[in-house]
């Protein structure tokens, strides 16, 4: 035997990683979904304005259960598919793959705009808090062509960097500025539930149901389809199943503990503040009447108010850069999208990913600066994966009932996922139709919303037949 036999081969230079680095365990996963109560906080006051306490307790309650359905169903997909980190997206399209292949580019690119996108959003809130509380004098403008640079957007550009910056270096540095922001989230949470019962000031005699007959019902379908966004997000659990040291367990234990504590959450929230604040006052300063609960209730100062809500948005925003990367990631392995977007660094960190979203969200602050478009673009394409992955899971079970299931559900989900699916499509079409009713949107952002999902086949069809086949000819041809 020749002794350059037992010389060790040096990898290819550009050789990737052969998976997402596993170590983030369960309760990483369901610190990740305190976005959910997060976003709620940052919501609530418009749906109480709209619909009365009793009717803004009810739907956000109904959005929770049905979230709680869809998610416990993910589990079992989760646990089938424990390399991908495309979450539910990467569930509808195996789903549908063998009857619609286009499914899965949809559902992905569906999936990816809304999570991503996000940060655009809390990072110009961000930043209009900070120059509200401390900055009030800082009022200056850049015009740079169709780009917009001011005090609020600075900040949150400044936010997105550094946010960026963490997710570069690996989930598991990005986690302690999770846990953080978690942490102070509770902080509220806690005063806000707990507090209002124990003050002796609460009463339910003020509370309004202001839903009625067939228009309360039309109404009370395109608020359930605008709440899809902050009770279902609770499935970003799933999107990091690579990434847990135990996949099967702590991916389901993730989904289960996030649903279980969303759920008290949305329940508890809104009955507590609605009784203890009125809902005069809540629908006078529907964005910011927390600062004068809490005062009330602790006798804080706003500025601490302030820092909390900061950090509320914080968490939202580090959870859809790690979802999203990691989604769009997915879509370049699995075939979805441009071949590009599917490498991972040295670290095991999906860099160019998150690149796209650095300079994705950056444009949409600077230009757009206040991006409702993208908001409905978002929710439309939301709920429509969620539609696509349930029910992928019923074809799964008729297609592939041999297939491995580390977590087998009972039967009765297969004829549940069928009515989710029924139910989700009306919401769909009543919400993505019901402009008239909460204001959020118009025919133009519908419009938009579909050019997106148009967008993500365009680039699906480059990619196997453009980039798929110049890679099969160069294998063909090599001898």
């Amino acid at each position: 035997m020749s002794i350059s036999a037992h010389v060790p081969t040096e990898p290819p230079a550009d050789a990737e990683p052969p998976a997402l680095a596993k170590k983030i365990r369960w309760y990483d996963g369901f610190a990740m979904s305190l976005t959910m109560p997060a976003a709620l906080i940052a919501s609530l006051g418009a749906s109480v304005a709209g619909l009365g306490a009793w009717g803004a307790l009810a739907l956000w309650a109904a959005s929770m259960v049905l979230a709680t359905a869809t998610n416990w169903i993910y589990t079992e997909l989760a646990a089938m598919f424990p390399d991908s980190s495309g979450g539910i997206a990467a569930y509808a399209a195996e789903g549908w793959r063998s009857r619609l292949p286009v499914v899965g580019p949809v559902a992905s690119i569906g999936y990816w705009f809304p999570w991503t996108t996000a940060l655009a959003v809390y990072a110009g809130i961000i930043g209009s808090f900070v120059q509200a509380q401390w900055f009030p004098g800082q009022d200056w403008s850049l015009q740079l062509g169709p780009a917009e640079i001011n005090f609020p957007i600075a900040v949150g550009i400044g936010v997105i960097l550094l946010l960026f910056g963490a997710a570069m270096i690996g989930l598991h540095v990005a986690m302690w500025l999770v846990y953080l922001t978690g942490g102070a989230l509770l902080v509220p949470l806690a005063v806000f539930i707990v507090g209002p019962f124990l003050s002796g000031d609460w009463s339910a005699s003020g509370l309004h149901w202001n839903l009625h007959g067939g228009a309360g019902l039309r109404e009370a379908l395109v608020w359930l389809y605008v709440m899809a966004w902050t009770s279902f997000g609770v499935e970003v659990c799933a999107t990091f199943a690579p990434e847990y040291k135990d996949t099967v367990k702590d991916t389901s234990r993730a989904l289960r503990a996030g649903v279980l504590f969303c759920l008290g959450v949305f329940i508890l929230l809104p009955l507590a503040l609605s009784g203890y604040i009125g809902e005069k006052a809540i629908t006078d300063d529907p964005t910011t009447f927390y600062v004068a609960a809490f005062q009330n209730l602790v006798g804080g100062a706003s500025d601490l108010m302030v820092v909390f809500l900061i950090a509320s948005l914080l968490l939202i925003m580090i959870t859809g850069l790690a979802d999203g990367s990691r989604v769009l990631y997915d879509m370049g392995r699995q075939g979805l999208t441009i071949r590009q977007v599917g490498k991972l660094n040295r670290r095991g960190v999906p860099a160019r990913a998150l690149l796209v979203a650095l300079v994705l969200n950056i444009l949409v602050l600077t230009v757009l600066k206040t991006p409702l478009a993208i908001i409905v673009t978002g929710n439309l394409g939301y709920i429509l994966t969620h539609i696509l992955a349930i029910s992928g899971f019923a074809l799964l079970r008729r297609d592939r009932p041999q297939a491995p299931r580390p977590i087998r559900l009972p039967n009765f989900f297969v004829p549940l996922a069928w009515a989710l699916t029924a139910l989700l499509t009306v919401i769909l079409v009543v919400g993505a139709t019901g402009f008239s009713i909460t204001g959020y949107g118009g025919y133009k952002e519908l419009g938009i919303a579909l050019a997106v999902l148009a967008l993500a086949v365009v680039l699906w069809l480059y990619r196997t037949k453009v980039q798929d086949r110049a890679v099969q000819s160069q294998e063909a041809s090599t001898p």
